[in-house]
């Protein structure tokens, strides 16, 4: 995908979070999960394709931050704040399942999602 798919997408998953905040977070807590974690992927495609380290038809899978060695295979090359970024993905990784797919998850953990 192109730059401007990413932002597109990326543009659809913050409205959807906007109005799973106004419906309220408990209710719409698998939307969260969803649209965060496809959300913080777009982000990361869009810029690594603005620093011409990806090319158009290369695809970042949610679950690679997960696995290091996933990463350290997928993604060698060095990029600023790159533990950062990774550690922040990671983080809404590790809550995406809980999200989508466990029983409903106290409103806390969703703002914590959303901080």
């Amino acid at each position: 995908m192109n730059i401007e798919t990413h932002l597109r997408n990326l543009r659809e998953s913050l409205e959807v979070i906007r109005e799973s905040i106004e419906k309220g977070l408990v209710e719409r807590q698998r939307t969260l999960g969803f649209n965060t974690s496809a959300a913080s992927a777009d982000m990361l495609e869009a810029f690594l394709h603005k620093k011409n380290l990806i090319d158009p038809g290369f695809v970042i899978k949610h679950e690679w931050p997960k696995s290091k060695n996933k990463v350290k295979e997928k993604l060698p090359f060095e990029f600023p704040h790159k533990n950062e970024v990774l550690e922040l993905i990671l983080k809404i990784e590790e809550k995406r399942n809980v999200l989508c797919y466990g029983k409903p998850q106290k409103e806390e953990v969703l703002q914590e999602l959303l901080a």
